[in-house]
């Protein structure tokens, strides 16, 4: 993929495009929640480089984006451009030294959060500056390009946002982060147990079997479509569907009257319904409602599928809600 020429002249236009005043005042509303709870205090350089998944966007993406810009890398282990552009921003990362948080994306482990930013190719660059998903780079680039790009981006979340950075402790020790472990395998006789309990509606025998899959393989999609299944089926085995019915119609803002419900929708066939409750949940809630909603979401897109066209539509509902 040949890079365009890119400036963060859009970035100015989107930000007004998205109310940019009411996303400083929240940003600014977050950044003093976050210091009465002892939060904003300095972080160690490990802190400046971090991995992302689909279950820590709201955390490690959203949240932190209130206080300091987020660049987004989507890459992939076998394009080398997309390990060469991940490297150098791991090293603008570390010499920004605080003005901006770069998070890592396996586009391999990450499709969903991939689909939901939109990616077409890889390496593909994004930013989120209080709470607003930006395109920055749609591929590899010069370096000196990259620096540009990036200068502009922490000065418009400056001047626009508010944004200046986070404070770095040279001398803070971060996590130590071992060797990957390497996946046993193979699964066959594991994800069989699974299926025959399954068929049993022994949802908890197929539960830990497929857990037990994902424990050695976190990337097994057999599994993981086995697990949201069964774990669905577990969850709406015993509920009165009329009582969760009534509870939804009658609490809207009750999130989790409107997760069941949408359980409901899905093991009933009612797909777009159960999409819709949800991101209608995820619209009208904030901090840890707006991320169950979320995470529930999710979910029931790895039971129903990544190419279901129902899905695609409510991954794109879903980030326009969120950003």
């Amino acid at each position: 993929m040949q890079p365009r020429n890119m400036s963060m002249s859009g970035v100015v236009d989107l930000a007004a495009v998205k109310a940019a005043n009411e996303a400083k005042a929240k940003a600014e509303q977050a950044r003093a929640e976050s210091a009465r709870n002892g939060g904003g205090g300095a972080v160690a350089p490990s802190a400046l480089v971090i991995d992302v998944d689909e279950t820590g966007l709201e955390r490690d993406v959203l949240q932190r984006s209130t206080e300091v810009p987020v660049v987004i890398v989507f890459w992939a282990d076998a394009s080398e451009p997309s390990k060469q552009l991940t490297e150098l921003l791991e090293r603008l990362a570390v010499e920004a030294n605080g003005r901006f948080v770069l998070a890592r994306a396996d586009v391999a482990a990450n499709q969903l959060l991939a689909q939901q930013f939109g990616v077409r190719g890889i390496p593909e660059v994004f930013a989120v500056v209080a709470g607003q998903a930006l395109p920055l780079l749609p591929g590899p680039a010069p370096e000196q390009q990259v620096r540009e790009v990036l200068g502009q981006l922490v000065q418009v979340a400056e001047e626009r946002f508010g944004l200046t950075g986070i404070t770095v402790d040279p001398d803070a020790a971060g996590e130590a982060a071992g060797p990957a472990p390497v996946p046993a395998g193979p699964y066959d006789a594991l994800l069989e147990a699974a299926v025959v309990a399954l068929d049993a509606n022994d949802f908890p025998g197929a539960i830990q079997a497929y857990e037990n899959v994902l424990a050695d393989d976190p990337g097994n999609t057999e599994a993981k479509l086995g697990l949201a299944q069964a774990e669905l089926l577990s969850r709406v085995r015993d509920m009165d569907p009329q009582q969760v019915r009534a509870e939804a119609a009658a609490n809207p803002a009750d999130v989790r009257a409107q997760i069941a419900a949408a359980d409901l929708d899905l093991v009933g066939g009612h797909v777009e319904d159960a999409f819709g409750r949800l991101v209608e949940t995820v619209r009208r809630t904030v901090g840890d409602d707006r991320n169950a909603a979320r995470v529930r979401l999710l979910e029931l897109f790895e039971v129903i599928g990544p190419d279901d066209p129902r899905v695609a539509a409510a991954r794109g509902a879903l980030a326009r809600v969120l950003f």
